[in-house]
Formats: C-alpha cells, sequence, structure tokens
C-alpha cells in the first residue's frame, strides 16, 4: 500500500536526519517548482538537499523501498521541464550543496567536481590553476554541474572542444536503489566494455543521480580574436565558415549565426549600449578564434582579409578592445531573452548538418510565413556545428495568446523540415517534459526500445524521473 504524503514526509525525517535540509511549505518550496520558462509549474510532497552522497544514497534506498518517485535537480536552469514535478506527486531532490571542488591536476588536465558546483564556478576554478574549462552557456551563473551534464549541454565553443560529454572522463552516480557507481577515473583510453559515463551524460536523471564528475581541461587561451562579420545570406555564412576552418583550423573556437532583427530588438529595448556591427546587414556571424601562447596574432584579421579581398563578404569589425569582445558576446547571448520584450515567441532548439543550415533556414522563414502572415524570425546559434535556436516573434499588433495558440502548427511544420534534412528535434536543451511525445514520433523505434531497456534495467520501479524523457 502507498504511503500518504505526510507519511512520506515523516519517514524522510527519520531516515535522513540532520543529513539533509527536507523542506514541505509550499511558499519555501516555489523556487523549486518551476522553470526558467515557466512553462511547468507543479506542486511536489517535498524539496529535499542532501548534504552527503551518502545521504542521497540513504534517500535511494528509502525511495526504493516505498516507490517514492525522485526528481534530480542542480541549478534548475533547464528549458524542456526535465528538473521539476510533473505529477505532484514526487520529491524534488535538488543537488546544490553537493558542491565541492575534491581536486584538481592542471598539468594532467582534468579536475573532479561535486554536482552542485555552479558552472561560472567551474570556471573559475580552472582559471585560478592557469587551465581553462571550456564549456559556455547563457546560464552558466546558475547552472550547475549535474544538470549541465545530466543534459548533455552544448554552448557556444563545441566547435572547438565538444559538448558536456566529450568534456567528462569519468562521473559517480547514485542509481535509483541506493547503490554508488563509482566512476572517476581520469583515463583517456579505458576499451573495458561498455562506457557507463557516457550512458549517464545526457539521461536527464532517468538512470541515476550524477553526484560528481572528472572533466577535462585544457591549456588557457593566451588572447582572443574576435570580429562580427557581415554577411548577406546563411549561405554565405556557410562558406565563410569553410574558409575560416581551411586557415584556422582548432583555434577556431566559435562561429555564431545571428540576425539583424536580433540586434534591432536590443537596441530598441536598451540592451546594448551602441550598435556593434560595422553596418546594417541581414545576418551576421560572430567568428572567434582562441590563441594558444606563443601563436601568431592576426590571424582571423588576416583570414578575414581573405574574405574581403574574395568579396564572399562585404564588411568586419573586429574587436579591438576586451570591451569590443564583451560587448559582440552580450549582444550575441541576450538573442533570446530580448524576445520576451517584443511579446510571444515560439522557441525551438534543433540541428541539422551543417550543410543543411540555409536550407533549414529558408524552408523553415517560408513555412511560417504561410502559417503566420508577419511572424518575425529570431533565428541564430551555432552554425559551426549544425545548432540553431530556430526562434519565432509574434506578429507586430498581434495577440500573444492567439499567436501561442497555433505554436502546434508552428512546431510540426519546423520538426519536419528538420527530420527531412536528418537533423535533430533537441540539440542541446533536451526532450525533458516538453518533448517527449515528440521524441516517440521521432525516434527510430529499435532506438525507443533500446532506451526503454536500459531504463527498465537501472530503475525497475520506475521512480526516477518519471514521466521525462518517455512520457
Amino acid at each position: 500500500m502507498s504511503r500518504s504524503p505526510s507519511e512520506l514526509v515523516t519517514g524522510l525525517r527519520a531516515t535522513l536526519g540532520n543529513r539533509a535540509r527536507i523542506v514541505t511549505e509550499l511558499g519555501d518550496m516555489a523556487p523549486f517548482l518551476t522553470e526558467p520558462r515557466k512553462r511547468f509549474t507543479q506542486k511536489a510532497v517535498a524539496v529535499v538537499q542532501p548534504e552527503t552522497v551518502e545521504a542521497l544514497q540513504a534517500l535511494c534506498r528509502f525511495a526504493d523501498q516505498n516507490r517514492m518517485p525522485l526528481v534530480p535537480q542542480s541549478g534548475n536552469t533547464g528549458l524542456v521541464g526535465g528538473q521539476v514535478p510533473l505529477s505532484g506527486k514526487e520529491v524534488v531532490v535538488n543537488l546544490a550543496r553537493l558542491d565541492k571542488v575534491r581536486s584538481i591536476d592542471a598539468g594532467a588536465g582534468h579536475m573532479t567536481l561535486e554536482a552542485g558546483v555552479i558552472l561560472e564556478e567551474a570556471h573559475r576554478v580552472a582559471e585560478a590553476a592557469g587551465v581553462l574549462f571550456p564549456l559556455w552557456i547563457a546560464s552558466q551563473g546558475s547552472a550547475r554541474i549535474g544538470g549541465v551534464l545530466s543534459s548533455n549541454a552544448g554552448g557556444v565553443q563545441v566547435l572547438a572542444y565538444g559538448n558536456a560529454r566529450e568534456l567528462t572522463l569519468g562521473v559517480e552516480a547514485v542509481l535509483a536503489d541506493g547503490r554508488l557507481y563509482n566512476g572517476l577515473n581520469a583515463l583517456k583510453k579505458d576499451n573495458t566494455g561498455y562506457d557507463l559515463k557516457d550512458l549517464l551524460v545526457g539521461a536527464e536523471g532517468t538512470l541515476g543521480f550524477i553526484t560528481a564528475a572528472t572533466l577535462k581541461l585544457f591549456p588557457k587561451p593566451e588572447g582572443h580574436e574576435t570580429a562580427l562579420v557581415n554577411v548577406p545570406s546563411p549561405a554565405v555564412a556557410l562558406d565563410l565558415f569553410y574558409l575560416l576552418r581551411d586557415r584556422l583550423g582548432r583555434d577556431l573556437t566559435a562561429f555564431e549565426l545571428v540576425p539583424r532583427f536580433g540586434f534591432d530588438l536590443q537596441l530598441k529595448h536598451g540592451m546594448l549600449a551602441r550598435d556593434p556591427t560595422a553596418g546594417p546587414s541581414p545576418w551576421y556571424v560572430l567568428a572567434e578564434v582562441s590563441r594558444a601562447r606563443g601563436s601568431r596574432k592576426g590571424t582571423l584579421q588576416s583570414a578575414l582579409e581573405t574574405a574581403l579581398i574574395l568579396k564572399l563578404v562585404p564588411d568586419v569589425v573586429l574587436a579591438e578592445s576586451e570591451a569590443d569582445r564583451v560587448l559582440m558576446w552580450a549582444a550575441r547571448e541576450q538573442m533570446s531573452d530580448v524576445q520576451s520584450r517584443e511579446g510571444a515567441s515560439i522557441k525551438h532548439d534543433v540541428s541539422v548538418p551543417i550543410t543543411k543550415v540555409p536550407e533549414l533556414l529558408s524552408d523553415g522563414f517560408a513555412a511560417v510565413e504561410t502559417l503566420v502572415p508577419g511572424i518575425r524570425p529570431c533565428a541564430f546559434g551555432h552554425m559551426g556545428d549544425g545548432n540553431i535556436h530556430f526562434n519565432l516573434s509574434q506578429p507586430e499588433g498581434a495577440d500573444g495568446k492567439a499567436f501561442m495558440a497555433g505554436a502546434e502548427k508552428v512546431h510540426e511544420a519546423i520538426y519536419e523540415i528538420v527530420v527531412r534534412l536528418g537533423g535533430s528535434v533537441s540539440a542541446e536543451h533536451g526532450i525533458g517534459q516538453l518533448k517527449t511525445g515528440l521524441l516517440k514520433q521521432v525516434k527510430d523505434p529499435v532506438a525507443l526500445e533500446m532506451m526503454h531497456a536500459i531504463k527498465a534495467a537501472l530503475d525497475p520501479k520506475g521512480i526516477l524521473n518519471p514521466g521525462k524523457l518517455f512520457g
């Protein structure tokens, strides 16, 4: 017989004692029960913040014995509702208190951090040791390592360094029944069977709680070269990418496509002190080189001079100071947030092969304009790895609620194009509770069967993040 919420809370207190903070008042739980876009808000039985891995193990053993559903949560910055309750019967397990830096070895190129370490703090720890941890995302001031890995976060430097999975050497995780998987090795070569860390990274908390991870570190760049390049079209941006990649190789660490519309919105709403571009253009590329110690300065400038000579691009502005660079990156990072000041927006996190990005944009724009005349695209993103945030603002003067009422048809149109082009309906944000139905539609049936089998093997009672990923 299932136990009542009050009985579960009593059992939790008896099990955990002073080894965890247990919150049951709705007002105190509120910050843990909704996500940044406020699309998903649901009550919970309690919010528990374990102070140690051992306390989390005890919590999981209690949950396993009582079939008590658990929602893993770290920084609560996810955008698809994977880290908040779905039914109201769950206990949210927030790992913010597991925030120790266990070790750092700059010479060997790795550090081990607990799940609650804030990503920005991870950057500071690496920098203090004279090295670089290259995972940069917009929410790095509040995102925590556990969530970053569970969602396999990407960011603006995937082009050169890879996403979270590629930056992870090993993980420690608490399984559904409380057992501890100790996979915190720092080996670059380990050919002893299944790579279990790769299974846990990106699993959105459905297979276990990542409690710590050993992460790769890289030599700290001596400096950066950054430029905003006017491009007439995404097709020209693609040609520019090929040119820069050929000339610069792995030194090219970012290649972002951004629309003029996004800059105009930020200037309109006072989010930029000045226009950082060289002048009007329908599109821009934000390109950056991270210069290794001892390498020659001006490599990006030289490559862009070639692009100008070939008449591939019409104009360029180079960052001449760190302030210029900060302004350029702020303009890129604010692309999504500024849309909220213009009313409602429909958003997509998709990826296609990089050669198909121009087709995605041209076909997508035509499709949504047919569905919603006057719709204002604000598509931008990581063109160097094919990940585009295909965002769409409501027509000027339109009713926001009416616009969002038609969102499903817009989603269907964009996702049909993405699938036709061999892409993914979730590039870096994950599935959560937002895209469970969509995953069933687009995922290979055999792949889904394999995923269900893995879930059943590691979480046979289905207590870890129920309803997420699979629905």
